[in-house]
């Protein structure tokens, strides 16, 4: 075509390597009957969390939330709309990353009795009742999850930045 000229791919390839990467993790909300809230315990770390993970280079954000949820409970739900992004600034060995939090919907009862973690990673999982997700969860942690709940509630996102 007439007129139109190439990219100059060094250009933007150096341009690209130059730009910040983030690192994301995603989780997934998963409500019970009683809309109790499934916790997981990773025997990695001091707290209780939302069942998720870290996305993998260039991982679409959904498919890793869906992939971590298969690896660490062999449970495959659908997804539902992004509920809250949070960013949260470098501390201690880490860069920034951005957290998202998806809506993982509502499991029968059937399904509930029948979940077992299937991850060495994961020692045991609970339904947890807001009492129980300020006990288990780290402050912040407990703070995202009621927020992303407030926003499948009112059928906003929810998004904070905790520097």
């Amino acid at each position: 075509m007439a007129g139109v000229t190439e990219p100059d791919w060094d250009h933007l390839a150096d341009g690209n390597a130059r730009q910040a990467r983030k690192r994301v993790a995603v989780d997934v909300l998963i409500r019970d009957d009683q809309d109790r809230v499934l916790l997981v315990n990773p025997t990695y770390k001091d707290f209780w969390d939302l069942p998720g993970g870290m996305a993998e280079a260039n991982e679409p954000p959904r498919a890793a939330a869906e992939r971590e949820l298969w690896e660490e409970l062999r449970l495959s739900v659908p997804l539902g709309r992004m509920l809250a992004l949070d960013w949260v600034g470098p501390h201690g060995p880490w860069d920034d990353q951005l957290i998202l939090v998806f809506d993982g919907g509502v499991l029968e009862a059937t399904r509930t009795t029948r979940l077992t973690p299937a991850d060495p990673e994961i020692a045991e999982l609970t339904f947890a009742d807001r009492t129980d997700i300020t006990r288990l969860l780290r402050d912040d942690m407990a703070r995202r999850t009621e927020r992303a709940r407030a926003a499948l509630a009112d059928g906003t996102t929810a998004y904070a930045e905790r520097p």
